[in-house]
């Protein structure tokens, strides 16, 4: 009895001098702890790509080369396009609230534009699209602050789910997979030819939408995009629907879906928006 009672003392002992682990470190609010990095210099701590070498927003992972753009050149819509924004009015678009209710449009439309106004929710167009081209111009008020993705972001979220990143990437940088023009967590652009602050950039966009046999993906969504005329991304894959900080997985959907504009609480403007249907059974 003496000896069970000196082996709890001395259990006790032990204990006290080695308390348990302290728990994982977490940072403000959802973010990470600072040791896993920021939207500024990336992350260590995220999942592999699937294919990749790299990281979901992975630190390491090379910034694209700037390049100057050729002056920015105003077009007119080919003959087929649908017009979604002319500079008038926001008639080709529903609005849609931080918790997905549907909602009057609130941004703002003046001088040819339309602005985000912060926090009063996303655009979604009324008509649905698949394969479609698509030209959308936007830009970054000269007034904006911030840094990484905390300035001028945005998204241009085709069906709703696949995002090419909206960012103020000429004078700020972010991790690789974030930048303007990105495919969003997933494809960094091949070259960063973003304006500066105060000028127009423009996207013109291929893209093909997945194709599914019930709730089974047959082939992934693709995307070709040219950044104020410069080929960024060639015939990229989605890994599914775009998220932060995780790998996207794709659920089926039906074939054609709204596009729509996000608000992320930062005031960006676009115009001049139209886009294209394209039918696949065309295809020669």
């Amino acid at each position: 009895m003496k000896l069970l009672a000196l082996v709890l003392l001395a259990a006790l002992s032990l204990s006290a001098q080695n308390p348990p682990a302290a728990p994982p470190k977490k940072g403000p609010g959802n973010s990470p702890p600072p040791e896993a990095g920021d939207d500024v210099r990336g992350y260590n701590d995220t999942p592999q790509l699937p294919g990749q070498k790299w990281k979901v927003h992975d630190m390491t992972r090379p910034r694209p080369v700037a390049v100057t753009p050729a002056p920015y050149v105003n077009e007119a819509p080919p003959a087929d396009a649908i017009v979604l924004f002319d500079g008038k009015d926001l008639s080709q678009w529903t609005g849609q609230a931080r918790g997905g209710a549907p909602q009057e449009p609130k941004w703002k439309v003046e001088d040819g534009y339309l602005e985000i106004v912060p926090r009063t929710g996303k655009l979604v167009t009324k008509e649905k699209f698949g394969d479609c081209q698509l030209h959308i111009e936007w830009l970054i008020p000269k007034t904006s602050t911030g840094n990484g993705q905390g300035i001028g972001n945005s998204g241009v979220e085709l069906m709703t789910r696949y995002e090419i990143q909206v960012l103020e990437s000429n004078q700020h940088q972010t991790y690789a997979d974030g930048g303007a023009g990105a495919v969003y967590g997933v494809w960094p652009p091949l070259v960063n030819p973003s304006r500066p602050m105060g000028e127009w950039n423009v996207y013109d966009i291929f893209f093909e939408a997945p194709r599914f046999d019930g709730d089974k993906l047959l082939k992934p969504a693709y995307i070709t995009v040219l950044f104020n005329g410069v080929l960024v991304q060639n015939h990229k894959d989605f890994l599914g629907t775009t998220i932060w900080r995780r790998v996207g997985t794709y659920t089926a959907h039906p074939a054609e879906q709204p596009l729509s504009l996000q608000d992320h609480s930062q005031p960006v403007r676009f115009r001049n928006i139209w886009i294209r249907k394209i039918d696949p059974s065309r295809e020669q």
